[in-house]
């Protein structure tokens, strides 16, 4: 099951989504991988300031089955991340693309995303693990 993968974002294999709102891009776990979690209970978030790189594990997202590595879809900076979190995980279950976002991330090279997946893409990824 691909579970919900909006057409206008950007993924990654390990399942983040990224999305581009003007100069930075929010970054999310996709449906498919909160769905897959179970119910999310606790999220590691990165400093804001700190310098992420892409593929590299930049948090942890953990869950009722699992504890899992957060990967950052492109290189840059966080400048905001999502403060509601610690207190409410289970935003990731109930609106994943929305209320569920975990940081916004300025990135060195916005050309980065152009390499991630398309929602075609990664539905294969899914239909295909």
């Amino acid at each position: 099951m691909a579970g919900n993968i909006p057409p206008d974002l950007k993924y990654t294999q390990e399942h983040e989504w990224a999305r581009q709102q003007g100069s930075v891009v929010v970054v999310g776990v996709t449906d498919h991988a909160q769905s897959s979690l179970g119910d999310v209970v606790y999220v590691e978030l990165p400093k804001v300031g700190a310098t992420l790189t892409a593929g590299k594990q930049f948090g942890v997202i953990e869950s009722t089955k699992a504890v899992s590595d957060l990967f950052a879809p492109l290189t840059g900076k966080v400048v905001k991340v999502n403060e509601a979190l610690p207190d409410n995980p289970s935003a990731i279950n109930t609106d994943p693309y929305g209320a569920g976002w975990i940081l916004e991330l300025e990135p060195s090279d916005s050309s980065q995303l152009a390499g991630l997946l398309d929602a075609a893409a990664y539905g294969n990824l899914v239909k295909n693990s």
